[in-house]
């Protein structure tokens, strides 16, 4: 029987398949969708910020430093443009790779290494390292011819600390530095590119007021991370201003004054402790500091004897020799013990306990008041005045005139003198004996003093009042307090007492046989008042002295007394005072005082308190 073929019936089959099909089909769409939905909607915000990311590179910038200006405008301390080259970490796989590459392209010394190292420890990855400063346009251009190979290097342009007036107000101003890293530990931002920290003077003093606060920049890069442009750029808030009490116009007459010498001298306003001028002879040039100083350098400032890197007038202590007696007297007149017209007379010479102690000339100057022992300058007054009412009220009248003390004014490295007693003698180890009051007395034994404080004390002697120096006048518009010349009270002192000696000191360079007539202003109807000071430095033998063959100027340099002065003018209506050390330079009426004449004499000429001359031509162009 004939077979028949069998249908298979397909219609089932191909429903079923479809659907399948169709399933699997909505089910990749779904999933598709829900992909869509989460990278649009879900991850949108996100994504589209690491798209951002990869387009634009954001990178914080270090703010401009503040500038500091004389009390006329004339800048100290400004900012210069700097080329640079950064390293941005987040934007290279192998950092350590680029810097080799880049050393190869533009040399890295071995300073520039250990900062980068340093550097690339301490900072985010989003934060760029400088690579190298102070860029050529050559340097430039090699970069940029190479920046295929260079991913995260890119050049900026920074600033740079400048002092126009150099070594002339180092000390005062000081200098910055790269920062260290104690300064990377106290404050991230001190890890962007360009911050330097103050390390000396009003720079490291003031430093946190000058540093300002750190801006922003966007820029467009491509997938490469070359940079294609800039975006945004949203500047740092620069640094504050500061105005200081210093004229330069006074400072550089002061240093010109001065010339080659080893020497400080302070200029003040007596009225409100303004400093208007500080010199501290060598000086050393602050713009190296920012760049680095180079080994011999270094070498020559530290090796050189008359210590240029010291500010002298803050942190140089000296035996304040004969100035120290207008201190000695007024503790006399405050302890009752004697009166100004008490007399002691001087043989020459005062014996005490088989020792005997010279007056400055050994003929005497017989039977002396107070006044007349400060216009002679005489030794052996002072000598029995000081043993008469002791050294603790001669600590305290010193202490109360700014002697031995640690004054408050905004530099660094500030020392103070001492004004010795038998209880500060003991802490260290020794007794005190007749002998120590007597050469204290004098400004002699252990008492020492900084120029600074001499300055402060020869004020308060002039005004009357308890003034502080200082030396930041203007914070931007804000003025401090301290330039009121009513502002700082009345010592604790009877202004009879302090007119004996004032009147002493005006015997000193006016009268006949004063012990400073060098110091004599040749300016009509105006007359300075003042003190000199020769301290020694070397013992001198009693045989040496009364032998009368001695000259101090036949010693080496570095064992002649220092020469010393102080003073204030106008006489009648103080306005400025001055204290000059010149070290070793022997004897203070024919050293220290002719200099003082010449520095108060372009003082009062200037008359910088009052605004005398024209601020526009208060710098000379070639000094």
């Amino acid at each position: 029987m004939p077979r028949k073929d069998v249908v298979v019936p397909t219609r089932g089959i191909f429903t079923r398949r479809a659907l399948f099909v169709l399933a699997a089909q909505a089910g990749v769409l779904g999933l598709l969708g829900r992909r869509l939905y989460d990278l649009q909607v879900v991850d949108g915000g996100h994504l589209k910020a690491l798209a951002e990311r990869n387009r634009v590179s954001k990178r914080m910038l270090a703010p401009p430093r503040g500038i500091i200006t004389d009390r006329f405008g004339v800048q100290l301390a400004e900012n210069k443009v700097n080329w640079r080259a950064l390293l941005l970490p987040e934007e290279t796989t192998d950092p350590a790779a680029v810097i080799r590459k880049f050393g190869q392209i533009i040399p890295l010394d071995e300073r520039d290494q250990a900062r980068i190292e340093r550097d690339m420890r301490h900072v985010r990855k989003f934060v760029p390292v400088a690579l190298k400063d102070f860029l050529s346009w050559d340097d430039m251009a090699r970069i940029e011819l190479n920046a295929p190979g260079l991913p995260g290097v890119f050049v900026d342009v920074g600033s740079t600390r400048a002092y126009p007036l150099g070594p002339q107000l180092a000390h005062v101003v000081g200098y910055v530095a790269p920062p260290n890293e104690k300064d990377l530990a106290a404050s991230a931002m001190m890890a962007l590119p360009g911050m330097r920290a103050g390390r000396a003077g009003i720079e490291q003093t003031q430093d946190a007021l000058l540093r300002g606060a750190p801006g922003s920049v966007e820029m467009e890069v491509n997938s490469r991370g070359r940079v294609l442009g800039e975006i945004n750029r949203q500047e740092g808030r620069q640094g504050d201003e500061l105005c200081l009490t210093i004229d330069a116009g006074l400072q550089q007459m002061v240093l010109g004054r001065i010339a080659d010498q080893a020497a400080s001298a302070v200029v003040m306003d007596c009225r409100n402790g303004e400093v208007l001028a500080m010199a501290s002879t060598p000086s050393f040039d602050p713009t190296l500091f920012d760049s680095g100083v180079s080994r011999e350098q270094w070498t020559e400032w530290t090796n050189d004897v008359r210590t240029p890197l010291i500010n002298k007038a803050v942190a140089g202590v000296y035996p304040p020799g004969s100035t120290f007696k207008p201190a000695v007297a007024l503790a006399g007149l405050k302890s009752g013990m004697v009166t100004p017209e008490d007399r002691f007379n001087c043989p020459g010479y005062y014996d005490m306990g088989g020792v005997r102690f010279h007056c400055w000339t050994k003929y005497g100057h017989g039977n002396l008041t107070m006044r007349q022992a400060l216009k002679y300058s005489c030794d052996v007054y002072f000598y029995q005045l000081a043993r008469k009412i002791g050294m603790d009220p001669i600590k305290a009248m010193g202490n109360g005139f700014g002697l031995g003390t640690k004054l408050d004014i905004e530099l660094t490295h500030v020392r103070s003198g001492v004004i010795p007693t038998p209880e500060w003698r003991r802490t260290h180890g020794h007794h005190w004996n007749g002998g120590d009051t007597v050469n204290a007395g004098i400004g002699q034994g252990f008492v020492q003093v900084t120029p600074l404080e001499l300055a402060t004390y020869v004020s308060r002697i002039a005004s009357g009042r308890n003034v502080e120096p200082h030396l930041v006048r203007r914070v931007n518009d804000r003025f401090s307090d301290q330039t009121d010349v009513t502002a700082a009270p009345a010592l604790e002192i009877e202004p009879a007492h302090l007119d004996v000696i004032r009147g002493g000191m005006f015997d000193v360079v006016n009268a006949p046989h004063g012990t400073a007539p060098k110091a004599r202003l040749d300016i009509p109807g105006v007359q300075m008042a003042g003190k000199t000071g020769s301290a020694q430095v070397r013992h001198i033998s009693r045989a040496l002295r009364e032998s009368g063959h001695f000259n101090s100027m036949s010693l080496p340099w570095e064992e002649r007394p220092h020469a010393l002065f102080i003073c204030f003018a106008p006489f009648d209506a103080p306005r400025y005072a001055l204290a000059v050390v010149i070290e070793h330079g022997n004897a203070g009426a024919d050293a220290a005082a002719p200099l003082a004449r010449d520095i108060m004499t372009d003082t009062l000429n200037r008359d910088p308190v009052n605004h005398l001359h024209d601020p526009g031509q208060t710098v000379a162009e070639n000094f």
